[in-house]
C-alpha cells in the first residue's frame, strides 16, 4: 500500500476533528477510499468517514486491508505537514504506519500499527423525519450561542425554518434559522420535529465545517442527529448523536 496526498488538508483535518471523539480507530483500505466507522469510549456518538481514492494522486492499493492506529499519535504527525507539502503513507514490513512529508525538507515518522479489541462497528438504519442542508457556518454560530447559556440544545424544526434552542438556569437562547435559497428543509410531517443533544458533543462535531462549506442535519422526534459534512470526490465526514430524553 503506497498513498500520496498533494492536499494533506483532508486527511489532517479530518484526523483532528475525528480524534476528539475516538482514541484508537480501525481504517479499512479498499480500491475506492480509506474508510472508518467508530464509537466514542461513551458509546454517545458515531463517527463515519470517508477519504475517496480520487483525493490522492497516488492510490496504489492491491487488496483491502485494516490499519489500527492511534489517532493522537496520527494527529501529531500530520499537524506538522503544511497545505503544500506532499504527504505520503504506507505501510512498512515492520508492521508500522511510515508517513513521509515532503516540503522544502522531508521528513519521515513511523507509528506502530496496533491492535484492537472491539467489535467491528456497524453503521445503523436511522429513518429522519426532517432533513436540513445549509451553511455550516450558520449551525456553527448557533452551537457556539447555545453554548453561552446551557449543556444542552433542542433541535425545533418544520418545513419553514429551524430552531436552536438553549435554556439554562436564568438564561436563554433561541436561534431561527429560515428556509430559504441557502437554506433547504424538507420534512415527512406536518408537525414541529423537536429532539435535544448534548452541546459538548455538538461543538467536537461542528469543526467538519472545516471540510465543507455546507451541513446536512437530520433529526426526528427523541431520536439520533446526524450531521454530514462533504466534499465531493475528496471526503465525507457523517456523525451521530443520541438524544438526551428528558425524564418528565
Amino acid at each position: 500500500m503506497k498513498l500520496t496526498l498533494a492536499e494533506p488538508k483532508y486527511l489532517k483535518d479530518s484526523i483532528a476533528i475525528i480524534s476528539d471523539l475516538v482514541n484508537e480507530a480501525r481504517f479499512k483500505v479498499n480500491p475506492e477510499a480509506i474508510e472508518l466507522t467508530a464509537m466514542d469510549p461513551a458509546n454517545v456518538a458515531m463517527v463515519i468517514f470517508k477519504l475517496f481514492s480520487s483525493c490522492f494522486t497516488e492510490y496504489d492499493v492491491k487488496k483491502p486491508m485494516e490499519i489500527s492506529i492511534n489517532l493522537s499519535n496520527l494527529k501529531q504527525i500530520l499537524k506538522r505537514a503544511s497545505q503544500t507539502d506532499i504527504l505520503s503513507l504506507e505501510v512498512t514490513d515492520e508492521n508500522k504506519l511510515k508517513i513521509t512529508i515532503k516540503g522544502t525538507s522531508t521528513r519521515t515518522f513511523s507509528i506502530p500499527i496496533i491492535e484492537i479489541e472491539e467489535k467491528e462497528q456497524k453503521v445503523p438504519e436511522l429513518n429522519f423525519s426532517i432533513t436540513v442542508k445549509m451553511p455550516s457556518q450558520l449551525l456553527n454560530e448557533a452551537i457556539e450561542d447555545a453554548d453561552i447559556v446551557a449543556e444542552s440544545v433542542t433541535f425545533l424544526g418544520d418545513k419553514s425554518k429551524l430552531s436552536i434552542q438553549a435554556e439554562g438556569d436564568l438564561s436563554r437562547a433561541n436561534i431561527d434559522i429560515k428556509s430559504d435559497d441557502n437554506v433547504k428543509i424538507t420534512t415527512d410531517s406536518k408537525d414541529p420535529i423537536k429532539a435535544k443533544y448534548s452541546i459538548e458533543y455538538l461543538k467536537k462535531m461542528i469543526a467538519g465545517s472545516k471540510l465543507s462549506d455546507d451541513v446536512t442535519i437530520q433529526f426526528s422526534k427523541d431520536y439520533p442527529i446526524k450531521l454530514e459534512y462533504k466534499t465531493i470526490d475528496k471526503v465525507d465526514l457523517a456523525f451521530i448523536l443520541a438524544p438526551r430524553v428528558e425524564n418528565d
